[in-house]
């Protein structure tokens, strides 16, 4: 029975038992308490409390829970998840115990045609507390249990509660037995892992407070009602119903583990610690797309930390099987497919989820290839010495200078079979914090001598006059080469120039400095730059392109108009973009950096994921509409603490003054403290052509625009290309989209017909291989390279036809692709092959090392890659002699 079936049953049975249908929370619920959901009752906990009143007197969902506190156990065990489906079934006083025992155990034991599970009842055991006489009475007369069956357990096993103060109360849980091959008798007292709990039925009737452990806590008192909080695991229902061992074999987990398989070139099943990292990754994968779905994103805290965790701990368990490639977004679209019937989701918001999980994987990747090599070297080097512990100091390098988190070495030193000094790294953490603290005081005064404006500085700030004119009448108070004051400069010559008064603005806020000239009879200085000393005094780095300048000249500094016009429109496009930024997305969209000159601007805003289309089509529709709609730009200095209350925005963490300057545009559209230049109107910034949307940081994104004439240029590009297109493919522009569709299909189509052809001639030449088999003893071997450019896929399914033509005779099949440097292998034995004593699996270490390939599988079939093609010959001669000596030929 598949997992969505047994999640439709479910909700069925108990709908039509009178429960309401609740879809599931949130992973995420604005508890304190709590990092995820981690229960099914967690949405209704006002209502045990008494604290709200339900809509209904009993419901029924399947909720979607997180659990990480066991993530290194996660693979190790074969019947725990992370994320894993909770169906539930509950009732706020309306029924109790009894009525709780004869749902589940009517749904269960029901045959599969009545909408039950057909669970023989024989193989069901109960558990109860200590002293509820009552539930085991029930047991006994609605389910016909024996006293056998029935065993009563304690505080830590049966009273449930959600870990932290609030609802509890004792509870009953039934188990399937799966049999001896699986443990020893006893029931669940004895062996877990032979008895598999598959549903708790609490008896919620108490409230808990603070404690320590599952049995150490006290119980403030009664509920207000009597309430029913069931659980069923609907993971461990499906294995148990599909026939597999464990839940990573599952109809809904198993597919990532093949396409895991299919990555890495390894097979499941062939050994533990292999068989750990596909659980893993199976896992954890799912758990990830879950949570990024439910709006987690990476981070270093909290639930950021976990996701971030879990997907390293994919990208880490896909390395070790031998992946060198990316493989999340793959993976990712595997969960998508199995997941999304029932949680659609997964795939309308698929591109985010995607964008998260490779945009991490991207980073580690780069983290853990370094960071792995010196973790390897200081284990090697511990191990060397007879030691048993990796340093503090190489565990504080491998956090400060690769990203490590700390756990993440202590989970690699323990697989090392070594410890951490985590003392030691803490120690070095804490003088870490405080030489940061130290260097950012230090590095106030640090980044230049600036002794040589102190005199500047002191005399006052540059009167900036730009705001009011382009062009103003100025002093020259000092010039400054090469870090010291000199009286004169002549052609050639770059040098500061410090003036009293300035129209030119000096680089702030994102806002790059002003161009222009600064001159006087003879005098022509071109200005390449303008910025800042101590945040008053003025720069102005020139350029000497005639005559010859002294201190205490009188000259005219003058703005470039060009230049400034393009510098406001992108000064004025920059806030623009922020307005509709914050209301396409919402108010978490906050500036994070700018940078604007003529004609183009960026904004860093803090946001989790790429935009969608759709989104960035709205930002750029929102702003074109603001700028079409000749908004007045109005500036006035007010306090900093009215400008807050107006609703301006302060940016960047910056210590205002208590007087600031507030740049507003359209009233409420857009507000914000600033000290730059600004267009007029609205109108006067442009068209507004948003070129991307993109990843600066974790956390970070990046909007880059081009405005006024810039914008034109651009579109005019745009189109001209279109217009190409369109006459390449001999249709009206609008219709190139649809046509490039169609072409786009044809391609499709006849890349699925090359392959069916392909595929074909792979087969055909299986009767070749057959022909040209060596006969070594009594055994039929056909070692050879495939075909040129045979994939992965197309090799195994060439091997086993090969080895179904040889029939009963005893046949071994081992082909060796050459695709792209790589040199993919399948190993495929008949059974009379292998009461010859040939496996499979065995005979891939005899050409293995040849080809630097690494693989494994089964009696009947192995299959894994190389790396190096060279190898390719040898290794068939080494396999010829293994089987030979197997065979005794």
């Amino acid at each position: 029975m598949q997992t969505h079936e047994i999640r439709r049953r479910f909700l069925d049975h108990f709908v039509r038992a009178g429960h309401t249908e609740v879809p599931s929370a949130s992973l995420i619920l604005n508890d304190p308490n709590l990092l995820f959901v981690n229960a099914g009752m967690v949405q209704f906990v006002p209502y045990f409390l008494g604290q709200q009143t339900p809509p209904f007197a009993r419901a029924t969902s399947v909720q979607k829970c997180v659990r990480t506190l066991d993530i290194e156990n996660v693979g190790i065990t074969t019947r725990h998840n992370t994320f894993f489906q909770m169906a539930g079934n509950f009732s706020f006083g309306d029924y109790f115990k009894r009525d709780a025992i004869k749902h589940a155990w009517s749904l269960l034991t029901s045959s599969v045609e009545d909408g039950g599970y057909g669970f023989d009842p024989e193989r069901l055991w109960a558990t109860a507390y200590l002293d509820d006489d009552e539930a085991i009475d029930i047991w006994k007369e609605v389910a016909g249990l024996p006293d056998e069956r029935i065993q009563k357990r304690g505080m830590a096993d049966n009273y449930w509660s959600m870990g932290i103060p609030g609802p509890c109360g004792p509870c009953s849980e039934i188990y399937y037995d799966r049999g001896p091959e699986y443990g020893k008798e006893g029931g669940p007292e004895a062996d877990e892992d032979r008895y598999i709990e598959i549903w708790n039925l609490v008896f919620m009737q108490n409230e808990r407070g603070l404690g320590t452990s599952k049995d150490n806590y006290e119980i403030l008192g009664p509920l207000p009602k009597q309430n029913i909080d069931t659980g069923m695991g609907v993971e461990r229902v499906a294995f148990l119903l599909q026939g597999v061992d464990n839940v990573y074999e599952t109809d809904l987990v198993r597919p990532v583990i093949t396409k895991a398989e299919e990555l890495t070139g390894r097979a499941y099943g062939v050994n533990q610690e292999d068989n750990v990292r596909f659980r893993v990754i199976a896992d954890h994968a799912r758990t990830a797309a879950m949570l990024i779905a439910d709006g987690v994103n990476p981070g270093n805290d909290g639930r950021g930390y976990v996701l971030r965790r879990l997907l390293r701990r994919i990208v880490r368990s896909v390395k070790l099987l031998g992946a060198d490639q990316p493989t999340i977004g793959e993976l990712m679209r595997v969960v998508r497919d199995e997941m999304s019937p029932s949680y659609p989701e997964l795939a309308t918001d698929f591109q985010r989820i995607e964008n998260v999980a490779v945009g991490e994987e991207t980073a580690f990747r780069k983290t853990l290839t370094s960071g792995s090599k010196l973790f390897e070297g200081a284990a090697d080097t511990v191990k060397a010495k007879g030691g048993k512990v990796i340093g503090g100091s190489e565990a504080f390098t491998l956090h400060d200078t690769y990203g490590f988190p700390i756990d993440l070495t202590l989970e690699m030193a323990a697989e090392a079979g070594l410890s951490v000094d985590e003392d030691g790294f803490r120690s070095l953490m804490a003088e870490q914090r405080k030489r940061a603290k130290d260097d950012a005081q230090a590095r106030k005064h640090a980044h230049a001598d600036l002794s040589v404006y102190k005199e500047l500085v002191d005399r006052g700030p540059t009167e900036f006059t730009g705001f009011a004119e382009l062009a103003t009448e100025a002093h020259v108070l000092a010039l400054i080469s090469g870090g010291v004051r000199v009286p004169t400069a002549g052609k050639g010559e770059k040098v500061d120039v410090i003036l009293d008064r300035s129209p030119l603005y000096a680089e702030s806020g994102g806002q790059i400095g002003d161009r222009g000239v600064i001159t006087a009879a003879g005098l022509r200085l071109h200005v390449d730059d303008v910025q800042k000393i101590a945040k008053k005094l003025w720069v102005h780095k020139v350029t000497v392109e005639e005559g010859q300048v002294t201190e205490g000249d009188v000259v005219l500094a003058q703005v470039d108009a060009n230049w400034r016009h393009g510098s406001t429109q992108g000064h004025s496009g920059t806030h623009m973009v922020h307005a509709a930024l914050r209301q396409v997305l919402g108010p978490n969209a906050v500036q994070a950096g700018s940078l604007n000159k003529p004609g183009y601007l960026r904004f860093d805003f803090n946001w989790q994921g790429g935009l969608s289309e759709a989104a960035r089509n709205d930002i750029e529709s929102v702003t074109n509409d603001a700028v079409g709609a000749d908004f007045p730009v109005n500036t006035f200095v007010t306090d900093v603490t009215k400008a807050k209350q107006m609703g301006a925005l302060a940016l960047f963490g910056e210590n205002y003054g208590d007087e600031v300057r507030v740049v507003e545009i359209g009233g409420p559209f857009s507000m914000e403290l600033c000290g730059g230049t600004h267009v007029a109107h609205s109108s006067q910034i442009g068209p507004v052509t948003i070129l991307g949307e993109s990843s600066v940081g974790s956390g970070v994104r990046r909007v880059e625009a081009f405005v006024g004439l810039d914008s034109y240029k651009y579109l005019a590009k745009e189109r001209a290309l279109l217009a190409g297109v369109a006459s390449s493919l001999k249709v009206p522009s609008d219709e190139v989209p649809a046509r490039i569709e169609q072409l786009v299909e044809r391609l499709r189509v006849a890349e699925k017909e090359l392959e069916k052809t392909k595929a074909a001639a792979v087969l055909s030449s299986a009767g070749t291989f057959v022909d040209k088999s060596e006969r070594v003893g009594a055994v039929r071997l056909v070692a050879a390279q495939a075909p040129e450019g045979v994939s992965g896929n197309d090799l195994r399914t060439l091997a086993l036809d090969i080895r179904g033509r040889f029939g009963s005779d005893p046949a071994v099949v081992v082909l060796l692709g050459n695709a792209d440097g790589k040199v993919p292998f399948v190993v495929a034995t008949n059974k009379g092959a292998q009461d010859a004593g040939i496996k499979a699996g065995d005979l891939v270490s005899s050409f293995g090392p040849s080809i630097a390939g690494r693989g494994g599988g089964k009696a009947d079939m192995a299959q894994g890659s190389g790396t190096d093609p060279a190898g390719i010959a040898p290794g068939l001669a080494a396999l010829r002699s293994r089987v030979a000596e197997v065979v005794g030929s």
